[in-house]
């Protein structure tokens, strides 16, 4: 039975999304047993075709998809789940509708935990916040889900790394801290495998030193909780 053993579900808005801030985290938690799962509102087709282009605009969705599952199979989570929305535009797509689609795969999964983004997206990406707040409702109908994190950054740490474009909440807001360096190398192919987006990020041109500051260590904010006991997530972190 699904449901003999944990599991996760992180709702995100683009391919990419689950590789570059909770990529460590997923990868760890499947190494834990836990059943981890993917669902992508969209296949990123607003995005990088790469410089030099790894594809024409028109190829871009089927490529991305490709990757995300690439992604997947590198942080050995499972297979994704795709809403096939428009990128850039989902803030456009019937609220109702895909908060209904996101607690149907609740509903086949029966996750103890789901993770998405925050109110402000974490880089302000309209996309990002649309599906942060849809997963959200979603989390307040699914009644048999424990908790709803989001990913975050912290302000000492984009402080530190003078990243003013991310949107980073106050040290006091980060209920999990995971160390991800067992995972370092399953995290770095995850984010390889999204090769069109590669060079879209400033992260993957910085000394590894910089690197492994942002990309070694990820936060979240425990968004709402239903029940006092330790989740899967908090089991990996440092309260």
């Amino acid at each position: 039975m699904l449901d003999r053993l944990p599991a996760l579900l992180a709702v995100f808005a683009h391919p990419d999304d689950e590789s570059f801030r909770p990529g460590g985290t997923l990868a760890l938690l499947a190494r834990r047993g836990i059943r981890v799962h993917l669902l992508t509102a969209t296949r990123g087709q607003a995005g990088s075709c790469g410089d030099p282009p790894l594809c024409s605009p028109a190829e871009l969705p089927t490529v991305r998809e490709r990757e995300l599952r690439c992604a997947c199979a590198a942080l050995g989570i499972e297979s994704p789940h795709l809403l096939d929305y428009q990128d850039g535009h989902l803030g456009e797509a019937n609220p109702e509708q895909v908060v209904e689609r996101i607690l149907a795969v609740v509903r086949e999964l029966h996750p103890q935990v789901m993770l998405t983004f925050g109110p402000d997206g974490l880089s302000g990406h309209a996309d990002h916040i649309a599906i942060g707040q849809w997963a959200s409702e979603a989390f307040q109908r699914a009644e048999n889900v424990s908790g709803l994190y989001t990913v975050a950054v912290p302000q000492s740490l984009a402080t530190r790394l003078g990243m003013s474009q991310i949107h980073a909440v106050p040290d006091s807001q980060i209920a999990v801290t995971v160390d991800v360096s067992a995972v370092w190398d399953a995290k770095l192919a995850a984010i390889r495998c999204h090769a069109t987006q590669s060079n879209s990020s400033p992260i993957l041109r910085a000394p590894i030193e910089r690197q492994r500051m942002f990309l070694g260590t990820e936060h979240f904010v425990r968004a709402h909780a239903r029940m006092s006991a330790r989740t899967c997530l908090d089991e990996l972190g440092v309260l």
